[in-house]
């Protein structure tokens, strides 16, 4: 079965598996058919045998030889004596000799048998009279009535067999025709979409697959795809974007790079060694960012192995060893617990941290709280603070407004994403939220249940390396 159902389409094997069992089931009800059948002509045959001799037998008079009867529907009889002379017979069976031999038991009277000879089959219900009749009709002679019928065709050939064969060979045969044909139409939707499907390329992801109304598997496998493709295209756009701003970034330092190592060449009385130091700055700026693109690439694409992680510790921990330039406020909750990757989650912190110190005048507020099933981390700074409109662009890779590339010429502009990147796969966010002066980022991620069990004993392998923005 297997072997068929690889080398046949799914319309053809689902044709011929309806045209299959449309045979089994039909070839069980000719079956059953036919015995019915069979049984039904059989007794309707015996039944008139037995009433044609019943009734020709209720004719006869005490020493008065039986008349001679034409019996209905072709029906044969005979008067049969003990010695096997016909005594009597009806106008059909005068000239023919006894039909049978057997003689009934006297405690079962009636019997129903078949006879057949070269010629044909005869049906017959032998009867023999009571002792009481045989006393007074033949003075106690035994004799037997035979009443017989030809067998009917039915009975005799085959016939019906081969009609019920050919009828439920033909049933089989439309069945599958139809199944052919209904499965082809089931299967017009999934054809459309294969179709739609063999269009789709990298270079244009915007082509979606037809979806047919209602909830059917087909029209919902048909959302599914279109919502698979939603994604692909957002995620294939998004890494563009990523390129272009990564080879953007990167152009920079590699710019000036060569353009001291050539002035370094083309001008011999320049210094070497000042050339190589502005060449080493420019390439580990470069490796920075490669770095920070490694580790947003991979909070983005791999699971993270979690555990239960107190951010009250985290935060006092950060907090406590960081070298401060600046007074720092701190309120914390006791016993903040999330299920989370610890050296994401520091990496995180980190960086609001430093983003805070780097943009504060004077102060510098940490707070961790329970709010609504979740544990919020809020970092505030008194400095000039981020306009609304630029609030959901800082998150983006390699951007950085005015005020952070006066404050920190050399940064990347990939903390604040990936420190989104490490909220959302923790199933929380990151936000910046209205402050009376200052920036107001805030960290949200779900509380650890009471039950929640230890998910990972580890952090996985170079999930997150902590470094500044």
């Amino acid at each position: 079965m297997s072997f068929l159902t690889n080398r046949l389409s799914v319309q053809a094997t689902l044709s011929l598996a309806a045209g299959a069992f449309a045979m089994l089931v039909l070839g069980m009800v000719a079956v059953a058919a036919d015995l019915l059948i069979r049984m039904a002509v059989e007794r309707s045959t015996y039944e008139e045998t037995q009433r044609a001799a019943t009734e020709w037998v209720g004719t006869m008079t005490e020493s008065r030889t039986p008349p001679a009867v034409i019996a209905s529907k072709g029906v044969l009889l005979q008067l049969v004596d003990s010695s096997g002379q016909v005594v009597a017979a009806s106008r059909t069976a005068a000239h023919l000799p006894a039909m049978s031999t057997y003689w009934p038991p006297p405690d079962n009277r009636i019997q129903q048998l078949t006879r057949c000879s070269d010629s044909r089959c005869l049906m017959l219900t032998a009867l023999r009279p009571s002792p009481h009749e045989e006393r007074l009709l033949w003075n106690g002679a035994p004799h037997v009535v035979y009443a017989g019928q030809e067998q009917p065709e039915v009975l005799r050939t085959h016939q019906l067999e081969l009609y019920l064969t050919v009828g439920v060979l033909a049933a089989g045969v439309l069945m599958f025709g139809a199944a052919w044909v209904l499965v082809r139409m089931a299967l017009r939707p999934v054809e459309a979409m294969r179709r739609r499907m063999a269009e789709v390329t990298v270079s244009d992801l915007s082509l979606r697959v037809p979806e047919p109304p209602g909830q059917d598997p087909v029209a919902r496998l048909a959302r599914t795809v279109n919502e698979t493709l939603g994604r692909l295209q957002a995620a294939v756009e998004q890494q563009r974007r990523f390129s272009s701003m990564v080879s953007h970034e990167l152009r920079t330092p590699l710019t000036g790079m060569r353009a001291q190592l050539e002035e370094a060449l083309m001008y011999r009385d320049m210094d070497p060694h000042e050339a190589i130091t502005g060449a080493l700055t420019a390439a580990e700026r470069c490796h920075a960012i490669i770095e920070e693109m490694l580790v947003l690439a991979r909070v983005r694409s791999s699971p993270s192995h979690r555990q239960r992680v107190s951010l009250t510790d985290l935060v006092r921990e950060e907090v406590r060893t960081r070298g401060w330039q600046l007074p720092v406020r701190l309120s914390a909750e006791e016993d903040v617990l999330v299920m989370g990757n610890a050296v994401q989650l520091r990496e995180v912190l980190t960086n609001l941290l430093a983003n805070a110190e780097r943009h504060a005048e004077s102060l510098v507020e940490v707070s961790v709280a329970r709010s609504g099933g979740q544990a919020v981390v809020a970092v505030n700074d008194d400095g000039s603070g981020i306009p609304e409109q630029d609030r959901e662009q800082v998150f983006q890779p390699f951007v950085r407004l005015d005020e952070a590339r006066r404050r920190d010429p050399q940064g990347s502009g990939l903390g604040l994403a990936i420190s989104r990147a490490i909220a959302q796969s923790h199933d929380g966010s990151l936000t910046i939220e209205d402050s009376p002066r200052g920036a107001r980022f805030v960290l949200r991620v779900p509380l650890a249940s009471r039950k929640a069990d230890r998910v990972g004993a580890r952090p996985e392998p170079g999930a997150g390396v902590s470094r500044a923005p």
